[in-house]
């Protein structure tokens, strides 16, 4: 009675076939291998050797796996070398443990030969690390063979989520991640055919891959989730690390950027979605993000109330932030009011960001400043504010003492109502504290006045003197860069159009 030799087959090009599991598939007598093994594979065995396709490819006729048990055990009693090909590695979804019962009750010997997973392999040839330092401290490998037997509220805290098996149950993964909370900004990637000339690629979101890829064939396929997919374009620049078509290649070269490969600490208000962050990522970049405001209410709503209920006395609305125009038309809805209300009104706001936040109440705002910036509003101002009644919500403390002063001198009536607060959170994230003091973090960015003093209020003493000089501070505009000079000693990088945008080119320019 022979040996049977139980052979993981890697991802499918022979260049990534073991020594051992060559040595051994020379030799073999007979071959029993499933349909997702390479075809090339089979050109190792001898001429003589005895090839027998088990299948096991989803969606396609496949032996049982009781008839494959059998047919192993049959073989090896016939005293030939048998050898058990599987794709990727054998103890990896690869249902080795009936075929090893089985020769064992038979009393075959059998060997194990390691082979290097998909899992492992497909995301590192699409250029995709499944760790990061920053952004994935670990990754979790699943097969959704049968999704709804996962638990789904694990697997999405998890940085890194690799899928093998997922490509017919997509729409499931995606649906079940949302579910549990996942962004639908979430980077993933699919990468079909790993290792072979026929490898593919697709890059996009968990709110745009189902639709992306409806009309394509995805199987067989490595899915992974998680902020690692946006190393893949940093990681190819300038190096060929897949089978990708020249053509792909030299697209993606051409999209590196200055910023590519930089860890960026993104300063924000706690629970809001960044839209900057995911502009910086699409550019290479690794992002972490620190909350740096809550947006809280005002300790009163009496004062925005009362105002709101005599709107008609004013002649201007003025918001200045997106966390205004929020606070304003929710207390504007509890009152019972919808557009008529504001008739005869207009809408003064700052930056494209706040007017943008106007969309769904289905406004358009009457003036924004050329220069996005609030003191760009008193130069600008489109009519005299001899006269005019400015409602003005506005945060709670801590706002534009200078703007409010500005247009009561030129004769204007401004009326200032608390719509929110903005405080400091109670405390800094320990992995981004950590990153601060591992010198892990290239550039910070600031948006405001308050990110720059919340965030010296959250590190406290906990860095060493003198770290500043060995980051880039990244501002958003002349008010901001004042502070940072202030309190951090210095600004390397101020957008000269002071928008999210705005400072994105800044940096792009800065690192070139």
């Amino acid at each position: 009675m022979s040996k049977v030799y139980i052979v993981g087959a890697g991802p499918g090009d022979v260049t990534y076939l073991t020594m051992r599991a060559q040595q051994i598939l020379t030799q073999s007598e007979v071959l029993i291998y499933d349909a997702l093994v390479d075809r090339c594979l089979l050109d190792l065995v001898p001429v003589s050797c005895v090839l027998v396709n088990v299948g096991k490819r989803g969606g396609q006729p496949s032996m049982l796996q009781s008839q494959i048990d059998l047919l192993l055990v049959e073989y090896a009693q016939t005293g030939r070398l048998v050898v058990r090909l599987k794709s990727g590695d054998p103890f990896i979804f690869g249902r080795v443990t009936a075929e090893i019962d089985a020769l064992i009750a038979a009393g075959c010997e059998y060997e194990i030969v390691p082979g290097l997973s998909t899992a492992l392999v497909a995301p590192l040839l699409a250029g995709i690390p499944l760790t990061d330092p920053v952004l994935s401290r670990g990754f979790a490998v699943v097969t959704a063979h049968l999704p709804d037997d996962l638990d789904w509220e694990a697997l999405a805290r998890m940085p890194t989520v690799v899928i093998l098996m997922g490509a017919n149950q997509l729409g499931a993964i995606v649906t079940q991640l949302l579910k549990h909370d996942r962004s639908v900004n979430t980077p993933i990637a699919i990468i079909r055919w790993a290792g072979t000339k026929q490898q593919q690629v697709w890059i996009s979101d968990l709110g745009q891959i189902v639709s992306e890829t409806a009309t394509s064939e995805l199987s067989p396929a490595v899915i992974v989730v998680g902020e690692v997919v946006r190393l893949r374009e940093y990681l190819q620049c300038g190096m060929s690390i897949a089978p990708v078509s020249p053509d792909l290649a030299a697209a993606e070269r051409a999209n590196c950027v200055a910023i590519a490969g930089k860890t960026i600490l993104v300063t924000r208000a706690t629970g809001q979605a960044s839209e900057f962050s995911q502009m910086l990522r699409s550019r290479g970049a690794r992002v972490l993000e620190l909350p740096t405001l809550e947006i809280v209410p005002p300790t009163s709503w009496q004062a925005l109330d009362l105002e709101i209920d005599r709107l008609s006395d004013f002649d201007w609305l003025l918001l200045t932030s997106a966390n205004g125009v929020e606070a304003f038309f929710t207390r504007f809805h509890a009152a019972g009011k919808d557009s008529r209300a504001l008739a005869g009104i207009k809408v003064a706001v700052v930056g494209q960001k706040t007017a943008q936040s106007l969309q769904p109440e289905g406004i358009t705002p009457d003036f924004i400043p050329p220069d996005f910036v609030a003191d760009a509003l008193i130069s600008n101002f489109p009519i005299s504010p001899i006269g005019q009644r400015i409602l003005f919500p506005r945060v709670e403390t801590g706002g534009r003492e200078i703007l409010v002063q500005e247009f009561t001198n030129l004769g204007a009536t401004i009326v200032e109502v608390p719509a929110y607060q903005s405080q400091c959170p109670a405390t800094i994230d320990p992995s981004i504290l950590l990153a601060l003091q591992q010198q892990q973090v290239d550039i910070i960015t600031f948006a405001s006045s308050k990110t720059v003093k919340h965030f010296c209020q959250l590190i406290g003493t906990s860095l060493p003197s003198g770290w500043q000089e060995r980051v880039c501070i990244a501002s958003i505009g002349p008010q901001t860069s004042a502070t940072c000079r202030e309190l951090l000693g210095k600004v390397d990088i101020e957008a000269t159009e002071y928008t999210l945008p705005g400072l994105v080119t800044a940096l792009e320019l800065g690192f070139e």
